[in-house]
């Protein structure tokens, strides 16, 4: 029997309210405002990790929100979505990484921060008079010389990547990551092939749109700016 239009609501305004057929229709919207959302990647080489995401540029902002976050020094994270939620989830796991910090005195492990990351996410799917976060997550970093890149989504699922792409461009880069990552890529190949990768999912994208930054072995976050990425020869 065909629903009426009032259950419908009911199961579509519920955060916490399965439908019938076993959907959550609040975390699929919040997955739907991730694919709105700026293209970001990360991927693993051999020294590192790659983290990258495009951002708009506008002529008379100032300045442009983050899409590419430092949470410590081995570990950095790109969002996709909304850019608030983003920025708050950010936030929260910074906290989380001091507090393992001065709690265990050794920097956190990245499967650790990762969990953290999906808990907080799926505890909003969960619980009546809160949203899911309308952003996910590719966080990245190095410990004890192992890089590894995990993503997350709306849901609160985590998965363990060599190189993953996600945002409005996420499955033409993701694509391109399938198609052209190979294990034990140099530096320079590695930023070659994430800006290649970001063009694939955004074709009218610039170099100046291009957020970059890398997480060595050296437990070192560098940002890499447009100008670099342009003298470097990855211009379109």
């Amino acid at each position: 029997m065909q629903m009426t239009n009032p259950q419908q609501q009911q199961y579509d305004r519920g955060a916490t309210i399965f439908s019938p057929d076993g959907r959550l229709f609040q975390v699929e919207y919040a997955k739907e405002a991730v694919k709105k959302g700026a293209t970001a990647l990360g991927l693993v080489y051999e020294e590192g990790v790659i983290l990258a995401a495009t951002r708009s540029t506008q002529h008379l902002r100032v300045r442009n929100p983050e899409k590419v976050f430092k949470v410590d020094d081995h570990i950095g994270i790109a969002t996709s979505g909304l850019v608030a939620d983003g920025r708050s989830l950010v936030d929260e796991t910074r906290q989380e990484a001091q507090r393992y910090l001065m709690t265990y005195d050794e920097p956190i492990p990245m499967n650790v921060l990762s969990k953290f990351v999906a808990d907080r996410c799926q505890h909003f799917t969960q619980y009546g008079g809160v949203r899911p976060f309308g952003v996910s997550t590719i966080a990245g970093g190095v410990k004890d010389g192992d890089a590894k890149v995990y993503q997350t989504d709306p849901s609160g699922t985590l998965n363990q990547w060599k190189a993953v792409a996600i945002g409005k461009g996420g499955s033409e880069a993701t694509e391109h990551l399938e198609e052209n990552w190979e294990s034990g890529m140099d530096e320079d190949a590695a930023i070659k092939l994430a800006v290649n990768s970001l063009h694939e999912g955004e074709e009218d994208l610039d170099p100046k749109n291009i957020e970059l930054a890398i997480v060595s072995m050296e437990d070192d976050f560098d940002v890499i700016p447009p100008e670099e990425l342009e003298e470097r020869g990855l211009g379109f």
